[in-house]
């Protein structure tokens, strides 16, 4: 009688074991939360304007930190090489031999030619997975009611400047939400009272309250520090004054400054102390990119957080900025509207918690086109085959079965025409193609000349018509973008 009790107990404490040991099972197999994704792009920064890439003069703690618990992605490259194909690139998955919008293509009398409603773009794929979606900042893919309007592409909210002509001016005289023109308090394109860029942050930070309790796309294409060189009065602005010294003023064209009648909406203002305006506006940039980070920490989210940022091209030279003087692109030649390495490598962050190692760098190639089948990956979406991006989500994860890109191609259709490839370490750049289609070609090797100064093609005859190969299929025509055509 006593061992039939202990063999009855034996088997319920298997049982109860086994009961245990089924739900913790169970509970494995549970999918972890979505990560939430925060994508800040930066407007012309340049590699070389963060600090932990050699910057002397800017500080950026916040981006700096960042990279020390993130990974730096040390061979990232832009969409293109100006704003409008830069944003079509990235939001399409498709470089500027594919992607729609390959130029900066004006409407009047505000925006800019739209992108189809009929492609996926990035938000559209959050929102297809149940992500909340918005974008805060600098939008310039179609304007309000076309089908590029940002709430036709996948954005549930949109605050900021659809137009990008207009985002050349810090102090408009209203932006956008949604389809409503929300009026900015004291500004009148004479008088300056409100700068946009605080107004837009204070959305932003709101967006990420309002949807703490569920996953979420947040897009923040900030305006900085892009041409015009405005900001403030304030600590920042003065520390700059300070710590840079006198300086020679920046005079604009008639017809730019505040005030001035008639008044040339797409120009820049006059600025008495533009090198230190410029480092002010990298540090705002900076700032608000440490108060996003904190509000993720404050709402509990930072854990299940993946931030990237990102510049759209190299810095630029209008409205008075000297990025000589900065060393913006580092050793690399070339600036804004180039496509050499200055005009389209640009500093790449990204952190995961628990997922990235900190403080890492990867040497992966990647660009723009890039960041829709990664994310695809992450949030378990399928993506076309016909993006040309490859997910570089095992770089992320520290796996060795990262698959590589053939080659890489730009086009650039100001200034005569341009493009370039780049395959493994040789990069090949024409100028002057519109008018002609066998322009010559430049080559150079980057692991031995990453500042492009040795153009070697003469040495090697054998790249070179491979890389002509290249040229000619790496593009189809576009009716509205034409290059040869």
């Amino acid at each position: 009688m006593k061992n039939s009790f202990l063999f009855c107990v034996v088997l319920l404490m298997i049982g109860i074991l086994s009961l245990i040991s089924c739900q913790g099972k169970k509970s494995d197999a549970i999918p972890k939360k979505q990560p939430n994704i925060v994508f800040i792009l930066a407007d012309d920064l340049g590699y070389g304007d963060l600090g932990f890439l050699g910057q002397k003069v800017i500080e950026t703690p916040n981006l700096d930190r960042l990279a020390a618990e993130g990974m730096f992605f040390s061979n990232h490259y832009s969409g293109a090489t100006v704003c409008a194909p830069s944003r079509s690139a990235l939001m399409t998955g498709l470089h500027t031999g594919h992607t729609p919008i390959r130029g900066n293509f004006e409407i009047q009398p505000e925006g800019q030619y739209p992108l189809s409603d009929t492609l996926l773009t990035l938000p559209k794929l959050f929102q297809r997975a149940g992500y909340a979606t918005g974008a805060f900042g600098k939008w310039g893919l179609g304007f309000v009611g076309t089908e590029g309007d940002p709430n036709n592409q996948g954005f549930d909210q949109f605050f900021g400047y659809n137009c990008q002509r207009i985002a050349h001016r810090y102090y408009p005289e209203y932006l956008w939400k949604n389809k409503e023109k929300v009026f900015l308090p004291g500004n009148d394109w004479k008088q300056k009272s409100t700068y946009a860029p605080d107004i837009i942050h204070q959305e932003s930070l709101k967006f990420l309250e309002e949807n703490s309790h569920k996953p979420f796309f947040m897009f923040v294409p900030m305006v900085m520090p892009h041409a015009e060189l405005a900001i403030p009065e304030g600590d920042l602005l003065d520390y700059y004054r300070n710590k840079i010294g006198d300086e020679e003023p920046h005079l604009a064209k008639k017809g730019s400054d505040y005030g001035d009648d008639p008044f040339d909406i797409p120009g820049y203002q006059s600025n008495p102390y533009p090198r230190a305006s410029y480092a002010a506006m990298v540090a705002l940039l900076d700032r608000q990119v440490g108060e996003i980070i904190k509000k993720l920490e404050d709402l509990g989210l930072i854990d299940n957080t993946i931030i990237i940022f990102a510049s759209d091209n190299g810095p630029h030279v209008e409205g008075g900025n000297d990025p000589d003087y900065f060393d913006s692109n580092g050793i690399f030649r070339g600036y804004k509207r180039d496509l050499y390495e200055g005009g389209i490598k640009t500093p790449l962050i990204v952190k995961w918690p628990g997922i990235i190692k900190k403080g890492s760098t990867s040497e992966h190639i990647s660009a723009f086109w890039d960041f829709l089948p990664t994310f695809a990956e992450i949030i378990g979406q399928e993506v076309p085959q016909t993006v040309d991006g490859i997910s570089f989500l095992p770089t992320l994860k520290g796996e060795s079965n990262q698959r590589t890109h053939e080659y890489l191609y730009w086009e650039f259709h100001e200034l005569g025409g341009r493009q370039a490839i780049r395959k493994g370490d040789w990069k090949a750049v024409k100028y002057g193609v519109k008018n002609n289609p066998q322009a010559a070609m430049e080559l150079y090797n980057l692991k031995e000349d990453p500042s492009e100064s040795q153009n070697i093609a003469d040495r090697y005859p054998d790249i070179a018509q491979e890389m002509t190969g290249l040229f000619n299929q790496a593009r189809i025509p576009n009716p509205i973008f034409k290059f040869f055509e």
